[in-house]
């Protein structure tokens, strides 16, 4: 169980909400014509061939196009374009006549999409998304509006692949810094960076400018929110915290289930976290029932793969690993570590407060079975830079806006080590190859589905990841912010229908969308 007290946390903040309304009984001081999304983490890549972390995917979603996009059931969707099967290994794509241009000008033609995904499968450009698209083995256009995929192997899946924003080719070849300036034809368009705390973008059919702050302390960017100073924010903050912003007049929250996929990640070739058994002792010393109770007061659920079961590969039979102390003690025995020779895990998270105290939590927990674990704490680019280079040995992250099993590949495959995927533990495993090369080679969708489950069902059993948790989306705003939607992945696409009234909202009730 967790021992803490709840009742101190509670009155910190009362003591908070309380100071507080000395700010934010005062007017708005920042101008009507901006809107403002207070951010957790910066993105560390607005250029779409490379970005890798959540927030990056998420605003390259505005900025860029893609060919295919997904509805809510986390089927694949006509984008850009609709697309026809040609043969099992080729596919062409058919570019919508009403598509955006660039922003700087130039109409989006087929020449584009090709230069973008061979970009992506030249293995001298070290793309991270390189091994997913691998089965690529030629592209070709033959009119500015449709473009052709020849693929090495048949995969029914292939349209939900095509999911990278569309760059300009000229802009390719001339190597111009997308990750700086970012050019797409998606809805928004980048305006500047006028320093690395703030990102404007500018909405493209009404010319309404929006600017993201990087705030990485929640409470600061809740008092940022209360006091006017940003309108609205997403995630990221203390569970804890939500019920007392619901009681507050001059906000809205929206609350949805949510499919992020929070887990433990490992070095597969360090001496300690490379054992088996030491990662089963570790699956079985977390006591995952009472942090999602007393920790994210319910608003998480158990994770046992990385779809929850309303996915279509989603297995709903799966064994989780039970909270048994005991159980992880022995298997710590056989591993070779005893009292007098404890197994020593240096622990990597970011410096969010949130994410610390759960990983305080998982260190407790752990030393309760003879676990010593050292928690060293990064800032989220530098964290984050040490994961994507394999510097760590345990660390704690999620998996966001997972749509397609493509992620197989890309996370566990042998060929998805980096910096051609995202294989960051370096997890080489034969059976899990085999069954990710059967499951993208069969075109029959039941059969793909079948092998999947199966493939989820060994990595439960070969533990490159602890699973932990899908985490709930909230997103918080002034009363005055009208419009959004959340999604389910927790994009920021409601950014692309959300307005501010001038009508005074402040009196009326609170209440929560689920």
């Amino acid at each position: 169980m967790i021992h803490h007290s709840r009742t101190t946390r509670q009155l910190q903040l009362l003591v908070f909400l309380i100071l507080t309304s000395f700010i934010v009984g005062c007017s708005e001081t920042q101008p009507n014509n901006v809107l403002r999304f207070g951010l957790a983490n910066r993105p560390t890549n607005l250029d779409p061939r490379f970005a890798t972390d959540a927030t990056s995917a998420r605003m390259n979603r505005l900025l860029y196009a893609r060919l295919v996009d997904f509805d809510e059931t986390a089927q694949p969707i006509p984008s850009l374009a609709t697309w026809e099967q040609i043969s099992p290994t080729q596919y062409r794509f058919h570019l919508q006549d009403n598509r955006q241009t660039f922003h700087h000008g130039p109409k989006l033609t087929s020449n584009d999409v090709k230069a973008t995904y061979e970009f992506i499968l030249n293995p001298d450009n070290q793309s991270p998304h390189r091994s997913t698209l691998s089965l690529i083995s030629e592209i070709q256009t033959s009119s500015n509006d449709s473009v052709d995929f020849y693929l090495s192997h048949p995969d029914g899946l292939f349209p939900s692949y095509l999911v990278i924003g569309i760059l300009s080719a000229n802009l390719i070849h001339n190597q111009h810094p997308f990750h700086e300036h970012p050019i797409g034809s998606g809805p928004f368009t980048f305006v500047d960076r006028p320093d690395d705390t703030r990102w404007r973008l500018m909405r493209i059919f009404d010319e309404q400018l929006f600017e993201f702050l990087r705030i990485p302390d929640p409470t600061v960017r809740t008092l940022k929110l209360l006091a006017g100073e940003i309108d609205m924010l997403q995630n990221d903050l203390p569970p804890e915290l939500i019920p007392y912003l619901a009681k507050e007049h001059m906000v809205q929250i929206q609350r949805r289930a949510g499919s992020n996929f929070s887990y433990l990640g490992f070095n597969l070739q360090d001496p300690v976290v490379g054992k088996h058994e030491v990662r089963q002792a570790i699956a079985h010393a977390i006591d995952r029932s009472s942090i999602i109770h007393y920790v994210f007061g319910d608003t998480a659920h158990p994770a046992n793969a990385l779809f929850p079961p309303t996915h279509w590969t989603g297995p709903s039979t799966l064994s989780e690993y039970s909270y048994d102390p005991q159980q992880a003690r022995t298997l710590l025995r056989q591993a070779g570590f005893t009292d007098m020779h404890p197994a020593q895990i240096n622990y990597k998270t970011s410096t969010d407060p949130f994410r610390l105290r759960l990983a305080t939590i998982l260190q407790h927990q752990l030393a309760q079975v003879g676990i010593r674990t050292s928690i060293h704490s990064h800032d989220w680019g530098t964290f984050y830079g040490d994961i994507k280079a394999g510097r760590f040995q345990m660390y704690s992250l999620a998996w966001v806006g997972l749509k397609t099993p493509n992620i197989f590949h890309y996370a566990f495959h042998s060929d998805s080590i980096p910096p051609q995927g995202a294989n960051r533990g370096k997890f080489v495993d034969d059976r899990t190859d085999l069954l990710i090369d059967q499951a993208q080679s069969t075109q029959n969708i039941q059969e793909k589905r079948d092998i999947y489950q199966r493939l989820q069902t060994h990595l439960l059993e070969a533990l490159p990841y602890v699973p932990l948790w899908f985490e709930e989306h909230v997103f918080i705003a002034r009363r005055s912010i009208t419009g959004y939607t959340l999604s389910n992945d927790g994009n920021y696409d409601g950014l692309l229908s959300v307005q501010r009234t001038s009508s005074n909202l402040t009196s009326q009730p609170e209440h929560e969308e689920h």
